[in-house]
């Protein structure tokens, strides 16, 4: 099975089964010396874990992260990091009913007709589960980019329809919230939105959808600050070609934008276009007085803020009596989902997502670094 690794100087393979034994990872071109332990990639899984809210599945699990290899006296050794985080709560017997019936919405009937069989048990590699090994990988990276003052924040914009007011498409030369206060106010509440307002509606949105044997969608913004200028390999690794890439590789997701993103279509040139000028008090230092490009122009990054944002689909695992076929039998059957699944999926996206932007930057920060002469 190709497809599994991702990168080119900063890569990762992640491995394992929802249902299986175990899921994990392994971290290569991570230079030698950096500060890790467990302890700092259990932050970023303790976000991601299931079982913390009614917006998230009922499935627990405690995701403790063992390193195997490639640290020694807690730094990085420059070899592969290679970290395990074992499955303790999984009910496969959940699955047994629904083994000849793909599920409408999953990868259940895809798998089968590229590989000719499939683990049925809860989705198998084709789960969330997997994202995992990707949040693990994103934390190296995180650790990585703090080096260079590099931070990289995730939130809800939208929920089951209810927007909230707080964006950061037009984050120059920060956004209106502080990255510390957005990442405080994001992680406060079940949702994940710093919109203090839309919190209940959204959490109403979620139940009523749940009363109902139904799922919502909605959509999350991904903030990169401290990004210097000049990231991203033209042509084909342009940094937001990557950057679409990694997020489109999340299950859920299906869309992505950068910056204005598809209300660039409306626009006019002046209206996109940002607007050069040198920084106040910072000689010889360019900014932009706005930021429609999201921090990326021509694939290179521009030093302002970088800004991605995703729709995610509504969970497609829902109780409701749905329509498939018996692959066995050969004929039309109806299917109801047994087992425990998220309502919702963008509040537990958010450190996936995080994962991914940080993953790309790491890449292609050490990409820059062979591509030219540093002062």
């Amino acid at each position: 099975m190709s497809g599994n690794t991702f990168g080119t100087q900063f890569r990762i393979t992640t491995w394992g089964e929802s249902h299986g034994p175990a899921v994990g990872i392994v971290v290569d071109g991570c230079p030698a010396g950096l500060p890790l332990s467990e302890a700092d990639i259990q932050v970023d899984l303790d976000r991601r874990r299931p079982g913390q809210s009614k917006v998230s599945t009922s499935r627990s699990e405690e995701d403790r992260v063992e390193i195997l290899s490639g640290t020694f006296d807690g730094r990085t050794m420059g070899t592969p990091i290679s970290m395990i985080i074992r499955n303790k709560d999984a009910i496969s017997s959940a699955y047994d009913a629904i083994r000849n019936t793909p599920r409408p919405g999953h990868a259940d009937y895809t798998y089968q007709a590229k590989y000719g069989l499939r683990d049925h048990r809860g989705g198998g590699r084709s789960s969330a589960r997997e994202t995992v090994g990707r949040v693990a990988g994103g934390a190296v990276a995180r650790k990585l980019l703090a080096q260079d003052g590099i931070d990289v924040v995730g939130y809800v914009t939208e929920l089951g329809g209810v927007r909230s007011s707080i964006s950061s498409i037009s984050a120059v030369p920060a956004p209106s919230l502080s990255i510390s206060d957005l990442r405080s106010a994001t992680e406060s509440n079940p949702v994940r939105c710093p919109d203090q307002k839309a919190i209940a509606l959204m959490l109403q949105a979620v139940e009523v959808a749940r009363k109902e044997g139904d799922s919502v969608g909605g959509v999350a913004e991904i903030l990169a600050v401290g990004v210097p200028p000049g990231l991203g390999e033209p042509v084909f690794d342009k940094l937001d070609a990557d950057l679409a890439k990694a997020l489109m590789s999340i299950g859920a997701v299906k869309a992505v934008e950068i910056g204005a993103g598809v209300e660039c279509a409306r626009m006019r040139g002046s209206g996109m276009n940002d607007p050069l000028a040198f920084v106040e008090g910072a000689e010889g230092k360019v900014g932009f007085e706005t930021n429609n490009a999201g921090g990326i122009l021509g694939g290179i990054s521009t030093g302002a803020p970088i800004l991605c944002r995703i729709a995610v689909k509504p969970t497609p695992s829902i109780p409701k009596r749905q329509r498939t076929v018996d692959l066995v039998v050969g004929e039309d059957a109806e299917i109801e989902i047994k087992g425990r699944h998220d309502p919702s999926i963008p509040p537990r996206i958010v450190p996936v997502a995080e994962a991914m932007v940080a993953l790309v930057l790491a890449d292609h920060l050490l990409r820059q670094r062979s591509a030219r002469l540093m002062d």
